[in-house]
């Protein structure tokens, strides 16, 4: 099949570029060595942003542990993406490396990952956040109710959170993830079996895999069941 071509200007040049070298071309050089100091320059910005959320789950995770039989939350993770993945992500959606791109198109630099035991936890914690008047809520991707075709739980959150710097305030881009022990080991254990990229993923692999989560899911249903006739509650998750 022949290569398609198309024009692209850059700095008021027009470049003919095709499918082999579109993705080399639409990047200077000088900009990919802008990226590298934008990345450094952002990590304290993106950063605090984390920890301005992860302090709030602290806090609310030892509130808990003083007025209720129990935590809410089994564990706080956060990680911040690499530049590659950045870049990559930036190329993908045919977005000149800028820093403006950057902060209003990827929106998941910064993410939190909340582990907690029953499913009412999980829909519990997302609804403090949403109503705390620093946090503004931008996207919510419920995989709980409506799971990804692989099998994939988990509420997504997209929030900007407000974080004082010594001269200003700033609203940070952060993604939130927040699902059960269960989907969590589903997760993990699918995150490592396709790690092996070398290794052909079958169908039936994928088929296999997505029965698995179909039957944690199950699991977390009635582990949820056991929790309200526990704790008293009366939670709808279906």
């Amino acid at each position: 099949m022949a290569n398609i071509m198309e024009s692209i200007t850059i700095e008021g040049e027009v470049i003919e570029v095709n499918d082999e070298n579109r993705y080399a071309m639409l990047v200077p050089d000088t900009q990919v060595l802008d990226m590298s100091t934008i990345y450094k320059q952002l990590m304290f910005y993106y950063e605090a942003g984390i920890d301005q959320i992860t302090s709030k789950l602290q806090i609310m995770n030892k509130e808990f542990a003083l007025t209720n039989d129990r935590n809410p939350i089994e564990s706080i993770k956060s990680r911040i993406k690499s530049m590659e993945s950045i870049m990559n992500k930036m190329q993908k959606k045919y977005l000149e490396m800028t820093l403006e791109n950057l902060v209003r198109n990827i929106k998941d630099v910064a993410g939190i990952r909340v582990v907690c035991p029953f499913i009412s936890d999980v829909y519990r914690i997302a609804e403090i956040l949403s109503s705390q008047s620093d946090i503004d809520v931008i996207e919510v991707k419920d995989y709980i109710k409506e799971p990804k075709e692989s099998g994939y739980r988990s509420l997504h959150l997209i929030v900007m959170v407000e974080v004082n710097f010594s001269t200003q305030k700033k609203k940070v881009p952060v993604e939130i993830q927040l699902r059960t022990i269960a989907m969590n080991c589903w997760a993990s254990l699918e995150h490592q079996l396709h790690y092996k990229k070398e290794h052909a993923f079958t169908e039936e692999m994928k088929e296999e895999l997505k029965a698995c989560a179909v039957q944690l899911a199950d699991t977390d249903m009635r582990m949820q069941s056991l929790s309200n006739q526990v704790f008293g509650e009366n939670k709808d998750v279906e």
